[in-house]
């Protein structure tokens, strides 16, 4: 599933694209086949992102939100495109550009109230990074009794963070993701939450998770890195760590694998049982 970096990246893409534009929608595939109508002819006033969902707004007042879950993918070209795939849930085009969406777990039409309780039920974003964040999440943690790579997915916890910079930010932090959530301190709280900023916020603007630092790779910039040169710990198990040299391990936290390097994440607080 994308990570919230994609989703504010692509707000802001298609922002350039298509905000303050007419545009043409239909649903070749059917299912959004009313949405599309309602849409037709609209000129779009904004698009935004919160964590992994999508909201575009219009100038009738309809709100479309969007999430791609696991399989959801958008297409964006200049026109003139291709003819659209009979799976596309939504295409929306102006005179100079198209978009293609397929396999969105959701793609609805939704009134600012309804959008007012979405929101209401994430936790912060680290790329809205708002001031209260890192209080925020250490409210949310503190009822957790889950590990904390477990919390870090809930999006009720904080909204954006996936699999791939769950494990990355706790490398960094060098916490356990084993860890008990409740028992973090505040300090290790306020650092899970800085380098969430800066890790998604550097996600959005490059296009890619990286959280390497390029030194220690022997190159100047993030964009110099390799592909399998860019992670810390994410799908590395058994090779050594890019810092200390021991073996990466892994568990399942959640139905999900987890990984962590045992000498830079030591055991030092409570963990979940194995």
């Amino acid at each position: 599933m994308p990570e919230g970096h994609v989703l504010h990246r692509a707000a802001r893409l298609q922002g350039r694209r298509f905000r303050s534009k007419p545009v043409r929608t239909s649903s070749p595939q059917g299912r959004f086949a009313d949405g599309a109508a309602t849409l037709n002819g609209q000129t779009i006033t904004g698009i935004d992102a919160l964590g992994k969902h999508l909201f575009y707004r219009f100038d009738e007042g309809d709100i479309l939100h969007v999430h791609l879950g696991l399989f959801g993918k958008f297409r964006v070209r200049s026109l003139p495109a291709p003819e659209p795939s009979p799976n596309a849930r939504l295409v929306m085009e102006t005179e100079t550009d198209h978009l293609h969406l397929a396999g969105p777990t959701a793609c609805e039409l939704i009134t600012p109230e309804e959008e007012d309780d979405l929101r209401a039920r994430l936790g912060p974003d680290p790329i809205l990074d708002p001031a209260d964040g890192a209080d925020e999440l250490g409210c949310r943690l503190s009822r957790r009794s889950i590990s904390i790579g477990a919390a870090l997915l809930d999006q009720k916890v904080v909204a954006g963070i996936g699999n791939v910079y769950r494990s990355e930010l706790l490398f960094l932090a060098g916490i356990h993701p084993l860890t008990v959530a409740k028992s973090l301190e505040p300090w290790a709280i306020d650092d899970i939450w800085r380098r969430s900023v800066v890790a998604l916020t550097d996600g959005e603007k490059m296009g890619k998770i990286v959280t390497v630092l390029p030194d220690e790779m022997g190159v100047e910039s993030p964009r110099e890195l390799k592909r399998g040169d860019r992670l810390y710990v994410y799908k590395r198990t058994g090779a050594p760590c890019r810092r200390c040299a021991e073996p990466i391990e892994t568990a399942n936290a959640d139905g999900r694998n987890v990984w962590w390097c045992p000498v830079c994440q030591p055991e030092t607080m409570d963990l979940v049982e194995r």
